[in-house]
């Protein structure tokens, strides 16, 4: 069994990795900063899953903090990999406030491959985003041109990844880079699209649409992402891959496929489409099945409706969150 260092443990994606390599006996030392990027209530609802499992051991902590990332030596000697999926996420926030993303997403992930150098851990594993690839060619390739990100959030995941290679290349650390796209499932983002329609259509409440609706995303379901995300641990050397995304509907089928599940139609406010939208998302995910024999094994048909289901089991604390 191994030891694992999990960043942003509270957060969507790491919480479910964490308690996956708990179900296989491995520790695991989360860490997160319990920000209020998004309602904090949903970050505390996943934290209190993991809390008290044989195994794991939380601390609350910013990465972007060098100081507090260079106290967890002493446990640290011990990891036999670090998952960096700490991430300031958001496309449209970016562009509000910058500073932070540059903070979180690229100084975060410095301290934590200056951890892996000092302390010799061999493996780190980070998140990335489809959002570097802005307006390239459709499916997205990981050899595509991202020399021209479209907000400050995807110049940051990108500014991460090109850190990471110069710590392969310096120190040899083998490093895995995952190229999230649109991730959905049970307990998702309160501010993502999916969580605002069923909360939305479930309470009777106007959707907020941007843009017509034609809008195109690639969705993965959360653990498919979690699972593929573990297989990371894989020596590779330094290597990019998609991950998700290639279960691509338009805005207005999703919105379809909630009001048909939960047999109420959806009253829908349109606002202009924000610039700093991508109309697609669409990945080629050949390199993640051919170095990892990554599948994805849920389809929207089925991971909607386990959303759905999970929003209407907590209706009463989910239905007031931040949105």
């Amino acid at each position: 069994m191994a030891n694992y260092l999990v960043t942003g443990v509270a957060g969507f994606i790491a919480n479910r990795v964490a308690e996956m390599l708990l179900e296989k006996g491995h520790t695991v030392l989360g860490v997160d900063n319990m920000n209020d990027a998004y309602d904090v209530r949903m970050k505390e609802f996943r934290l209190n899953k993991l809390m008290g499992r044989d195994g794991f051991s939380f601390t609350e902590m910013d990465i972007s903090d060098r100081e507090a990332v260079e106290s967890l030596d002493p446990s640290a000697s011990a990891f036999n990999a670090v998952f960096n999926l700490a991430a300031r996420a958001g496309v449209r926030a970016s562009v509000e406030d910058p500073w932070v993303y540059v903070d979180t997403n690229v100084t975060g992930t410095l301290n934590l491959l200056e951890l892996c150098r000092r302390l010799e851990i061999s493996k780190f594993i980070t998140a990335s985003s489809s959002s570097v690839y802005g307006n390239a060619p459709l499916p997205a390739k990981e050899d595509a041109n991202c020399g021209s990100p479209l907000q400050p959030y995807a110049a940051s995941k990108i500014g991460a990844e090109t850190l990471c290679h110069s710590y392969h290349f310096l120190y040899g650390i083998d490093v895995t880079i995952f190229r999230y796209f649109t991730v959905y499932g049970p307990a998702g983002r309160p501010d993502m699209a999916l969580f605002r329609f069923i909360k939305w259509i479930v309470e009777g409440e106007p959707i907020q649409l941007n843009g017509d609706g034609t809008q195109k995303r690639g969705f993965t379901y959360l653990d498919d992402i979690a699972r593929g995300t573990i297989l990371g641990l894989k020596p590779v050397g330094y290597q990019i891959m998609n991950l998700g995304g290639h279960e691509v509907v338009s805005i207005n089928e999703t919105i379809k496929m909630i009001e048909d599940y939960v047999d109420k139609k959806a009253e829908i406010e349109r606002h202009p489409f924000p610039k700093a939208d991508m109309m697609a998302n669409w990945a080629d995910v050949t390199k993640a099945y051919e170095m990892l024999s990554w599948e994805t094994k849920v389809t929207l048909k089925e991971g909607i409706p386990n959303m759905i289901e999970w929003y209407l089991e907590n209706r009463e604390w989910a239905s007031q969150l931040n949105i």
